[in-house]
């Protein structure tokens, strides 16, 4: 993932690459606890996608997760190519962020407290990039599935971002919008580090606590 360097810069919707009509095919169980990756979910499960860089190492943080978290999946969203592929997500001409699809019980895991370790699992001030990986595939990006989702990711994003402030990082650049089309990635990406556990994880935070969610263990 790495290997790729391209200008961190959103491309127009008229000059992204054309697409597909028809999904990817991808795989239709997670690799580690065996879930249907595409549902059904059990009754009062919520979904959230979230872009944190490389979204291997961003998945495996959410699956290790000790409770809470049903299944998770990789993918593209925020974009304007129907159905690209991950070699079109790389050239950076489809607008898409690499994403997780976290689907998870909040009576068990608050979306605050998720979105904690969200927070702390990268750094949320570089804009199009993360770490050596530059691009705007590696935006951090919140990608909410309802009204009351956006207003918990806006308050704990505040949070977080004074006290980045205070420990003087610049502006956080995550974007909130809601969730338009999450497209599946392909096979071999869901759960790549289960299996490929030496694979790449470009995944590291600025080491700043965030101060919502600290009730539920990450």
């Amino acid at each position: 993932m790495f290997l790729f360097r391209k200008k961190a810069e959103m491309p127009n919707a008229a000059d992204a690459l054309p697409g597909r009509s028809t999904p990817l095919p991808t795989a239709e169980r997670h690799y580690v606890n065996g879930n249907p990756l595409k549902g059904p979910y059990p009754e009062g499960t919520e979904t959230i996608v979230l872009g944190l860089g490389c979204f291997w190492g961003a998945e495996r943080r959410f699956w290790q997760l000790p409770q809470g978290v049903f299944v998770t999946a990789v993918g593209y969203a925020a974009g304007y190519t129907p159905n690209p592929t991950y070699e079109e997500v790389c050239t950076g001409r489809t607008g898409h962020n690499e994403v997780v699809l976290v689907a998870f019980d909040p009576a068990v895991l608050p979306l605050d407290a998720l979105l904690r370790i969200f927070f702390e699992s990268h750094n949320p001030t570089q804009g199009m990039r993360q770490g050596n990986d530059v691009g705007t595939q590696y935006r951090s990006g919140i990608y909410t599935t309802g009204p009351e989702q956006a207003k918990v990711a806006e308050a704990v994003r505040s949070a977080y971002a004074g006290a980045l402030r205070e420990q003087g990082y610049p502006d956080v650049t995550t974007e909130i919008v809601p969730l338009d089309t999450f497209y599946f990635a392909e096979d071999y990406h869901q759960q790549y580090l289960a299996k490929n556990p030496g694979g790449y994880c470009g995944l590291g935070g600025t080491g700043v606590s965030c101060p919502v969610g600290v009730g539920v263990p990450a």
